[in-house]
């Protein structure tokens, strides 16, 4: 592979983007499929699920264009710093919002007899949200529409926060690059 030989900072930098990109890939899939399941019942998706989506499928499209850009040895490192910093802040913003309620939320329980009466009116709840049509589905009430879905937000959840450090510590890489790149190597004195 070509590119800037940047030693151990270089490559902790490409694995950074590469565990980034993965990260992102999986939270788009499981996004989008619960957005899918809310439109094929004609309601509206949550706002929570669609600004997930967006801001996961601008990060993606941001790690694959300074992965290239880094493989090309023209990423911009300062710039970089700030792209990934902002692209925290958005991340942090997703996972507090997708993680408020679902850290109230015990997976393990939902199904179970001693909590039979809120699924219950859950269920109720749903059933009243899926039937007017166009309707849009509140997020509270979609994470604990069955266990597979209580997991899987959560690991949306999870996998949100590890981005959060993912992308922090790719913003101290890339200012550790762009120091390096700027430090003039000494001259050699010929005698």
């Amino acid at each position: 592979m070509a590119g800037s030989d940047n030693g151990a900072l270089g490559t902790t930098f490409k694995v950074a983007r590469i565990l980034q990109s993965l990260s992102l890939i999986a939270i788009i899939g499981m996004a989008a499929y619960f957005i899918s399941q809310m439109v094929s019942q004609n309601n509206a998706p949550s706002d929570v699920l669609v600004g997930t989506l967006s801001v996961t499928c601008i990060a993606v499209l941001y790690c694959a264009i300074t992965y290239i850009l880094y493989i090309d040895n023209t990423l911009p490192f300062l710039i970089t710093t700030g792209m990934d910093g902002m692209l925290l802040i958005a991340l942090i913003v997703v996972a507090v919002v997708v993680g408020k309620p679902l850290s109230y939320l015990n997976c393990n329980v939902i199904g179970s007899s001693s909590v039979s009466q809120s699924t219950y009116q859950l269920g109720l709840e749903l059933k009243k949200s899926f039937s007017k049509e166009g309707s849009k589905v509140q997020y509270s009430n979609w994470i604990g529409a069955s266990k597979v879905t209580c997991y899987e937000m959560k690991a949306i959840w999870g996998l949100s926060i590890a981005l959060c450090v993912l992308f922090a510590f790719s913003a101290v890489c890339s200012v550790c690059l762009w120091r390096r790149s700027k430090t003039v190597a000494p001259k050699s004195v010929e005698a």
